[in-house]
């Protein structure tokens, strides 16, 4: 079974008010070693997030007195301009917040990771409050399963399971998460069902396809005999 966000997200986590001051959080932020914060109401839904890019803004900014050849304001990034001058996580935040359920899979918050380009989700119920966070490292431990998991799974769940195949038939190796699998299938459609399924195993780095099946036969074109 894939793993969901539950298994993997961790549940001791540090948030932080809308009132929170910018010193407050830089204090937090250095005493737990962490880059960002989820944000959250007085109802305790997470309504943004905070990181260290957002804070490093006021260090970056120019102040009063200087003229930098292209200022935020000249590129356009106003948004930026207002968080150099932010004193409160409210002001900082970056909102909505990019959030995910404890009943996704892995899979997807890994894909929601990448395609919003960010390090880490907060994970909430269904009424919007707090659970834990699912970060990369977290996504990627799927990968330290060993090699033996990932055999039984090919094995018990995969081909005598999924496809009620005879395991007897095949020969299934793992080294470094790589699936060697070999043997014969009844046709070409159940082999490439069989491997894309194995490709899909939690762990699994890379597969070596040695699967064989009977040639197809060449359809017999209408009225030639």
């Amino acid at each position: 079974m894939d793993s969901r966000v539950r298994d993997v997200m961790t549940t001791s986590v540090v948030a932080v008010r809308v009132t929170a001051g910018y010193k407050d959080i830089v204090t937090v932020m250095r005493q737990r070693h962490i880059s960002a914060f989820p944000v959250l109401d007085a109802a305790d839904h997470v309504i943004g997030v905070v990181s260290e890019a957002d804070l490093l803004l006021k260090e970056i900014a120019p102040g009063p007195f200087t003229e930098p050849a292209t200022s935020m304001l000249e590129t356009g990034r106003r948004g930026e301009r207002a968080k150099a001058a932010a004193v409160t996580a409210a002001e900082l935040m970056n909102q909505p917040a990019i959030t995910i359920g404890p009943d996704v899979s892995v899979a997807e918050a890994a894909r929601l990771m990448y395609a919003r380009r960010v390090k880490r989700l907060p994970v909430v119920n269904d009424d919007g409050r707090l659970l834990g966070v699912v970060s990369r490292v977290d996504v990627l431990s799927v990968f330290v399963r060993s090699d033996e998991q990932i055999r039984d799974e090919v094995i018990g769940k995969v081909i005598a399971g999924h496809f009620a195949l005879d395991p007897n038939v095949f020969g299934v190796t793992v080294k470094s998460g790589i699936v060697t699998i070999t043997g014969r299938a009844a046709t070409r459609a159940v082999a490439l069902d069989l491997l894309e399924a194995v490709r899909h195993v939690e762990g699994v780095v890379g597969m070596r396809d040695r699967v064989d099946y009977p040639p197809e036969e060449a359809p017999t074109a209408a009225g030639i005999i």
